[in-house]
């Protein structure tokens, strides 16, 4: 770089001032990247779905978080793709998907038998087409009618593509054609297919989905890991039901030796049912009443792994500031 004495400035006289221009720019969109874009590319590479859940859980030191049916509430029924964005927007690791069926076999998100509640039309899905359901209008939390209605399951998994992992609930309905669903968009890298203990899903899922991760819901005592030695699936670990921390799903002991051969538990803080304990009562509800560490925080220092909650930002935000 040479300075002109009359001009009193620099000109540029070689390649290598074009290039110190050059790093200089690229050092000042760095510096004044915004926040904004820094949580945008962050969210965008939150998971790596061509590698392990296991490594992808590696990276950080609370469980993952389960978001139930979405994040719902007020005017937003859950299982529609506005409780997904809300979920992803507030940080889930994992949303909880339901899958029913119309009369005429097209795939809907909805958890099946709760027509009732959500919709109040007179008819529960399998009995009615996809036209009808798709004129159904969904209720709010003081049942009365939205403009949202149920979404057809492809159109939840488009959206939800290469955002967080998805755990597709009621899987056994229809291990084939919900298999065949998910392939189509895509996504079954991210997807975790779980159904009951009975032997029949368990061919199923070998024959349909052994590619896809698969958790078994297992109540009081794990009597299918030894199973899975003898199919060729893509066995992760277990969901683990309890109504008693002596369970031995809900022992540390069980947990770590899970975690030694390299699988994953997965725990519950939701409450569906008061008459169907499902977490000790490490629950939602005691950890907002009388505080996380009531609930939330004992299922993250028993091990579990995965944390379903109703409640996302109320879990997320204790987790990420407990001693």
């Amino acid at each position: 770089m040479r300075y002109n004495a009359k001009s009193k400035d620099y000109s540029l006289n070689d390649d290598r001032d074009e290039m110190q221009i050059a790093f200089r720019s690229f050092v000042y969109e760095l510096i004044f990247f915004s926040f904004e874009d820094i949580m945008k590319f962050e969210d965008i590479m939150k998971f790596d779905f061509n590698k392990s859940i296991f490594e992808n859980k590696q990276k950080t030191n609370m469980p993952f978080l389960v978001a139930h049916r979405g994040v719902n509430g007020a005017n937003v029924p859950c299982n529609t793709i506005l409780a997904y964005k809300a979920a992803v927007d507030q940080g889930a690791d994992v949303v909880e998907i339901d899958v029913t069926k119309s009369k005429d076999g097209e795939y809907f998100v909805f958890h099946p038998g709760m027509e009732p509640v959500f919709l109040k039309c007179g008819k529960f899905i399998p009995d009615m087409t996809a036209e009808e359901v798709s004129k159904s209008p969904l209720l709010n939390l003081d049942e009365v009618k939205t403009h949202y209605r149920v979404p057809l399951l492809k159109d939840v998994l488009l959206f939800l593509k290469d955002k967080v992992y998805i755990n597709v609930d009621k899987f056994w309905m229809d291990v084939k054609g919900i298999s065949e669903i998910i392939r189509q968009c895509g996504v079954e890298k991210q997807v975790i297919v779980k159904t009951p203990t009975e032997n029949e899903y368990f061919e199923q899922v070998e024959k349909y989905a052994p590619d896809m991760m698969f958790m078994p819901l297992t109540r009081h005592i794990d009597d299918v890991t030894e199973i899975f030695k003898k199919h060729n699936v893509r066995y992760i670990g277990v969901e683990a039901l309890f109504d008693n921390l002596a369970d031995e799903v809900a022992s540390p002991e069980y947990i770590k030796k899970m975690h030694e051969n390299g699988f994953l538990v997965w725990g519950n803080s939701i409450v569906y049912n008061e008459a169907d304990v499902i977490s000790a009562g490490l629950t939602d509800d005691i950890s907002l009443e009388k505080g996380g560490e009531f609930g939330w925080g004992k299922l993250a220092d028993l091990g579990f792994d995965f944390i379903q909650t109703d409640w996302l930002l109320a879990a997320k935000t204790y987790l990420q500031n407990r001693k």
